[in-house]
């Protein structure tokens, strides 16, 4: 009797267990996001759990037979991987999975099969699990998205831009073939940027990014590199496709201004720079580097222009970089030097002044020419400390000669556009002449057009106050720009400066001869003092007093030469004179 109700209680409590079990199972399945099918392969009994309903509604499956109606909901491309998941067991398999993408067209699907064997290997059950993965699949997406392309204009980014690019590289070392790099940039970006505003800068960069994508093929990568450089790579250019064609194309559509949301019109030119695999180099990142280089060669021509990578343009870009880092040294060591080049009147042949002059002599020993790293000052900002070091080191020497010599002379002295530009331009060059105690009506700064080009109201004004305070203005290289005339009576100036371009050949063309009598006649009406500079032979010096010009400046009298030079001709000067 003991036994038996031991066997029910048992029996009891088992049955608690399995109910128990039996709801938490059903409790899993009820608050499941997933949706399960269960089938037993023996019996054929079949059971939907889960959320089925969201997965699958109004489809109802009661033997394998139905598994057809769930083809229906998957895309067709998926349809063929999804029925060899549901048919796993015919491939004696013990799992799988597969992600699917549903017909609604934003649901991404996980289903996972599972099936159990006995111990001859019959498959016995099966159970199929769907698992919504949308959220998941789409921030993957977005970050693959994020990885490989540019946010802003939907064109390759440039470390999936680079990667391509190496396979196309691979290719045509394989298949003996080109590879053609266009690096693009557009002209003078910041002023879109500084004139209209960043947005406006923006969707310039999106309309242009999508013409370019127009390109884009199984032959040509578009990528946007950042702000306003593109480059697209191309293999084995030809046809449509050629480098001569996009370019023409790309032409064609920068004659026409950009239409903006706002209804405004923005108009823009580019420079291309162009290198080919394995002419100009053997690698990937060598090659867009070469197109790089040729574009910034392209923009120092003239922008709006196409240029080719040749083996002189690397060499001379290479040097520059050499000269760069050796100027970056000298600024911080201050191993510059000055040098003076003395000014005559052509009347009397007295001396005018003279024009400060820098000189660098590298740590190798070589003299660099001020016309080499000057503009590559100007590019890497070096330019403002030199200036101010220029500034500084020319009045302190000539304040000392003012103060040893009894000479009446001016000390010319050039500066630098981005100098200009500068909110303590003017009290820098006050500051100097306080420091050493010079009277500003000994100063006279030097000035080329190019000064007024960006900001000519603010330069104007800045060069007024200095007048004011007694600083006399010179316009230097004046015939070389490209709009004197039209400007030339709203200049605060004293002096013009002709340029040498003009004096090398007035003895030999008349054309020459006759702007450059124009321009000293010109200056004369306007009130100016007229110096013709690279004056080098008595027939140029002859011709020049002739037509009135009122100093002369060159080799002709006067070479530029060290401080200690300087002394002693100001010595022989105030001798003569006593």
């Amino acid at each position: 009797m003991d036994e038996l109700r031991y066997q029910v209680d048992l029996l009891s409590a088992m049955n608690q267990k399995l109910e128990n079990e039996e709801r938490m199972y059903r409790l899993l399945c009820a608050t499941s996001t997933s949706a399960f099918l269960y089938v037993n392969l023996l019996d054929g009994y079949i059971r939907t759990l889960g959320s089925w309903e969201q997965f699958f509604p109004e489809i109802q499956i009661r033997d394998v037979n139905d598994f057809t109606k769930l083809y229906s909901r998957v895309e067709d491309k998926y349809v063929l991987p999804f029925r060899k998941l549901l048919y796993l067991e015919d491939s004696k398999e013990n799992s799988g999975s597969d992600i699917l993408k549903l017909t609604d067209g934003s649901t991404w699907v996980e289903c996972e099969v599972n099936v159990i064997y006995d111990y001859t290997q019959m498959p016995t059950d099966k159970i199929i699990r769907f698992k919504n993965i949308s959220k998941l699949k789409n921030q993957n997406d977005e970050l693959t998205y994020m990885a490989y392309y540019d946010v802003m204009t939907g064109l390759y980014n440039r470390n999936y831009f680079v990667r391509l690019l190496a396979d196309f590289v691979r290719r045509a070392e394989e298949e003996n073939t080109v590879v053609s790099v266009m690096f693009i940039d557009v002209d003078d970006f910041s002023k879109i940027n500084d004139g209209f505003g960043l947005a406006v800068g923006d969707e310039v960069v999106q309309q242009f990014g999508q013409f370019l994508q127009e390109f884009s093929s199984e032959h040509v990568l578009v990528s946007h590199f950042n702000a306003d450089l593109y480059c697209i790579g191309i293999f084995e250019a030809m046809g449509n496709y050629s480098v001569e064609n996009i370019y023409q194309a790309v032409r064609e559509r920068t004659k026409l201004p950009f239409r903006l949301s706002n209804g405004q019109d923005v108009d823009i030119s580019v420079s291309v720079g162009v290198a080919e695999f394995p002419e100009a180099a053997q690698n990937t990142l060598e090659l867009i580097n070469c197109a790089e280089i040729v574009m910034f060669k392209a923009k120092k021509r003239g922008k709006d222009s196409m240029q080719y990578f040749d083996a002189s343009i690397l060499k001379d870009f290479l040097h520059n970089v050499a000269i760069e880092t050796k100027l970056k040294e000298a600024v911080f060591a201050q191993n510059f030097t000055m040098n003076f080049q003395p000014q005559y009147f052509t009347e009397n042949g007295k001396l005018r002044g003279m024009e400060a002059l820098i000189r660098w002599r590298d740590n190798d020993g070589r003299m660099i020419s001020p016309a080499v790293f000057i503009p590559i000052a100007e590019k890497n900002g070096t330019i403002v400390p030199i200036g101010a070091w220029v500034a500084d080191e020319s009045i302190r020497i000539f304040s000392q000669w003012k103060k040893d010599y009894r000479i009446p002379m001016i000390l010319s002295l050039n500066i630098s556009a981005i100098q200009y530009n500068r909110d303590d331009f003017v009290d820098m060059i006050l500051n100097c002449l306080k420091k050493y105690d010079l009277d500003p009506n000994f100063l006279e700064l030097e000035i080329t057009e190019s000064v007024f080009i960006e900001n000519f109201h603010d330069v104007s004004e800045k060069l007024r106050l200095l007048r004011e305070y007694g600083i006399k203005v010179s316009l230097d290289d004046f015939g070389t720009g490209y709009s004197s005339l039209s400007y030339l009576k709203k200049l605060p100036i004293d002096t013009l400066k002709i340029d040498k371009s003009f004096i090398d050949t007035i003895t030999m063309d008349e054309n020459t001869r006759v702007i450059a009598d124009s321009v000293v006649n010109m200056a004369k009406r306007l009130g100016y003092e007229t110096i013709a500079e690279g004056v080098e032979d008595q027939d140029q010096f002859n011709y020049l007093k002739k037509i009135g010009c009122d100093c002369i400046q060159g080799f002709f009298l006067g070479r530029p030469s060290t401080s200690e030079e300087i002394e002693r001709l100001l010595l022989r000067i105030e001798e003569s004179e006593r």
